[in-house]
């Protein structure tokens, strides 16, 4: 298994330096963890940026103090892959978040679908905002990833279609689409921008909207999947057809 992730504001030591883990992030490593001197750790700030380091002392409850041996800036990937995920019921929404930030999604975009039964507005729609967020800030750490992927504020179906319309490839799952995902032509560097729609499917001024913009409707495979998994499987697709999974 590699190395644990701990998310920090950022890393400013270069290889060599010193940095003391505290905090929440430190009280995990110490108290749920329970790393011990001589374990391997790493550092990153979720964008990009991460340290090998190594323990060299544990302290009470939430203090760790590590020597870091190697500081690396990742690029971002090759095709960057969005999905713009319609709004689900209940916690399915975070489903789909850490589902997709485990298999490699570079960003999600909430999208208030004219078939959504959920609804963000007000107080409501900036905690499922935030929980969105943590989700995939946690899925990140769990998966091992240094650079998370960037949650959006929820559009509109305008706004999707603005989206679309900058992507170098840009697809709509739908039931109905006649040429399959997998046989689509995609490109080796830019944008491929996802649509998923609700439980109740895209509807029809969307679909039109959408193909507007240069997003033509695809179908992932023979069976019906649910939104909170749809995104997964097609980013999963993706991403060993661009060649991003080796």
């Amino acid at each position: 298994m590699t190395a644990p992730v701990f998310v920090v504001d950022r890393i400013e030591a270069g290889p060599g330096g010193g940095y003391v883990l505290d905090g929440p992030e430190g009280r995990h490593a110490v108290s749920v963890k329970r790393l011990q001197v001589g374990e391997a750790v790493v550092l990153t700030d979720g964008s990009g940026r991460w340290a090998d380091c190594v323990v060299l002392a544990a302290e009470g409850k939430d203090r760790l103090t590590l020597r870091l041996d190697a500081v690396t800036d990742e690029p971002a990937p090759e095709p960057r892959i969005t999905v713009v995920q319609a709004l689900p019921k209940g916690d399915r929404g975070e489903v789909a978040v850490e589902t997709m930030t485990e298999v490699g999604v570079d960003a999600i975009v909430p999208w208030q679908a004219s078939r959504c039964i959920t609804q963000w507005k007000g107080d409501r729609g900036a905690k499922s905002l935030a929980k969105w967020r943590n989700t995939a800030r946690e899925a990140g750490k769990q998966s091992r990833r240094v650079r998370f992927p960037e949650v959006a504020d929820a559009l509109s179906t305008k706004q999707v279609a603005a989206l679309l319309a900058t992507a170098d490839f840009a697809a709509v799952l739908h039931e109905e689409g006649t040429v399959s995902l997998a046989a689509a032509q995609l490109p080796a560097e830019g944008s491929i921008v996802l649509v998923v729609g609700p439980e109740g499917g895209v509807s029809p001024d969307e679909l039109n909207a959408f193909a507007e913009a240069g997003a033509k409707p695809y179908v992932l495979g023979p069976t019906v999947l649910r939104t909170s998994t749809a995104g997964t499987a097609a980013a999963a697709l993706l991403l060993g057809r661009t060649g991003r999974w080796m």
